[in-house]
């Protein structure tokens, strides 16, 4: 058999290992790494990045979290970590994971058009996801990757698509059904594994604190104990990390992507359809925004629009995209409405009347600027120093700590979103700010 051949030959043993031990790889992308460490790189840090959906900042101290605390006294803990703007699940993510804000990535929300307005982006679309046109940017996991390091995903937003036509060593496409339990059994099956096929960065993703949170609203038993088994299980990993005995420094970052809170009435939801007229109309509406896209763009009519919307509502308010507030970082990207309608945290806005029977008890989506909408952070490892408390840091600011923390030398995005990471001393450790 020839040379050629023979990597063949490899190549394809290896794809069947991988499926045989439950690991999706990605038909027609083979990873950068090929899901072998670099020469060199054996020994190079650990990191789990760890987000847990809708898990406020105030949870903290509200429910007992003993595996959250054993990493906050380890470690480092921010007061609250910020969202991005919108305040939801799929543009704070891949912020978290690239280090950008939505008009630069282009995952502007969960649902959104292309610029041409021909094709939808929707978070529950298979083809979507996996669809990397639509993401910027580089993720962590491509950084990794592109730098040698294997990297392992179970659930993290843009892990199912070949980003730069980069995916990560090993990932599973999203199944809510699957026990978290099950989710911290592979991580921990990766961390067994040899050094030269252990993944460096894994990332793990928990949304069960964000479903209880809206089904059952802030202060719900289902909600205490969608966080005491979030907890559990990342108290499971922890012990796993600590029983390994890996070689070399092992990090473990756990982040929310936004807070929740609940409703002050579904009564006083703000109907669009009974204040304008919808003909030419395309609205996102999720109870706590509401984005109007026009098929036409008319600024005329969406002054009309939004003066109608703020002459009777005394819960919200309508802005049109160059009006918007400069931290929401909304004019450089054509994926954003022509008019962003913004309730009043805990008050709603829909587009039909019989959406109002569909909101949840809880929800997010609110200004950013409402600390409800914050989430968390903590990181602990043995560059870091144990017990430091800092004040609020930003969803853009976790990916340059992230190569910091993995030694990759990469340019960073521009704007001063490396503050956490200028935290760093020389030696590789975080100083506390004065």
């Amino acid at each position: 058999m020839s040379a050629k051949g023979t990597a063949d030959f490899a190549t394809s043993i290896f794809a069947l290992f991988m499926l045989a031990l439950g690991v999706q790889a990605l038909a027609g992308e083979v990873p950068k790494t090929g899901g072998r460490n670099a020469p060199g790189k054996a020994d190079s840090p650990y990191l789990i990045l760890v987000s847990i959906d809708g898990f406020s900042w105030d949870y903290l101290s509200t429910y007992p979290t003993p595996a959250l605390d054993r990493i906050a006294g380890s470690g480092v803990r921010a007061e609250s970590m910020r969202p991005v703007f919108p305040s939801l699940t799929f543009p704070n993510h891949y912020s978290i994971a690239t280090g950008l804000y939505p008009s630069e990535h282009g995952i502007v929300h969960n649902h959104f058009p292309d610029e041409a307005r021909d094709d939808w982006y929707h978070l529950w679309d298979r083809s979507s996801v996996e669809d990397a046109r639509w993401y910027g940017g580089e993720p962590v996991w491509v950084t990794a990757e592109n730098n040698g390091l294997v990297s392992a995903a179970y659930y993290f937003v843009g892990t199912e698509a070949a980003i730069g036509g980069v995916s990560p060593s090993h990932w599973h496409s999203f199944d809510a059904s699957v026990p978290g339990s099950d989710r911290v059994a592979q991580v921990i099956d990766w961390l067994k594994w040899p050094a030269d096929r252990r993944p460096h960065l894994i990332t793990l993703y928990f949304e069960h604190v964000d479903t209880a949170g809206h089904d059952f609203g802030r202060g719900s038993p289902e909600l205490a104990a969608a966080v005491a088994e979030v907890d559990t299980n990342i108290g499971r990993l922890l012990d796993a990390i600590a029983e390994a005995e890996l070689p070399g420094e092992v990090y473990v970052l756990v982040v929310s992507d936004h807070g929740q809170a609940n409703y002050v009435d579904p009564e006083t939801t703000f109907v669009l359809r009974d204040h304008i007229d919808l003909t030419g109309l395309e609205v996102t509406a999720g109870g706590a925004y509401a984005w109007i896209y026009q098929q036409q763009p008319d600024r005329k009519r969406a002054l009309a629009i939004r003066d109608a919307i703020n002459e009777a509502w005394a819960h919200g308010h309508a802005v049109l995209r160059d009006e918007a507030p400069a931290e929401w970082r909304v004019d450089d990207s054509p994926r954003f409405p022509e008019i962003f309608v913004i309730p009043d945290l805990g008050y709603g806005v829909v587009a039909e009347r019989e959406a109002v029977q569909r909101l949840k008890n809880g929800d997010h989506g609110w200004d950013p600027s409402n600390k409800a909408m914050h989430g968390i952070f903590l990181a602990a490892g043995p560059g870091l120093p144990e017990g430091v408390a800092i004040g609020e840091v930003s969803a853009v600011e976790i990916y340059p700590l992230m190569l910091e923390l993995l030694r990759i030398d990469e340019p960073l995005p521009a704007g001063g979103r490396d503050r956490l990471r200028s935290l760093l001393d020389n030696d590789g450790r975080i100083h506390t700010p004065r």
